[in-house]
């Protein structure tokens, strides 16, 4: 009979650091009532407060994140740089966070600058229609009220 054979799982270290493939992006959300809005329109869910997935499990967590229905998702955290503002990371591998939100978050920021036009024209007392072009692009129509 031979030698018994364990398979010991080596436990991580503490403070120790996993490759991240995280990536942010710049953008100027400045109204998280909107960016909740924009994600309702992508069939999407912005929950305060929790982790993001990333690549092979790797998890961080975020001010706010932008659940997706893949296996990603995307952090929303307070600039280090802008006060006032919120920057976008996500983790861009495979295409899953591009399949939902667009190249470059471009869906989401489209309907985020919307909802935020929309809300600012509603607080002046403008009324507003959207309808969406065949291509995707969005034609917003402000009326009444004073600028």
């Amino acid at each position: 009979m031979g030698r018994p054979f364990a398979f010991i799982q080596p436990t991580p270290k503490q403070n120790q650091t996993t490759m991240s493939h995280f990536t942010t992006i710049k953008t100027q959300i400045r109204d998280i009532p909107s960016l909740t809005d924009a994600c309702a329109d992508l069939d999407l869910t912005l929950a305060a407060d929790s982790f993001c997935r990333g690549y092979a499990g790797v998890t961080r967590q975020a001010t706010f994140v932008i659940k997706l229905k893949g296996p990603y998702d995307i952090a929303v955290d307070h600039s280090a740089e802008e006060k006032g503002t919120y920057d976008l990371s996500a983790d861009w591998w495979a295409g899953y966070v591009a399949k939902e939100v667009g190249a470059g978050f471009g869906r989401l920021l489209q309907s985020y600058g919307v909802h935020r036009t929309i809300r600012a024209a509603r607080s002046r007392g403008l009324r507003t229609t959207r309808f969406i072009e065949a291509d995707g692009s969005v034609l917003l129509t402000l009326e009444g009220g004073v600028l």
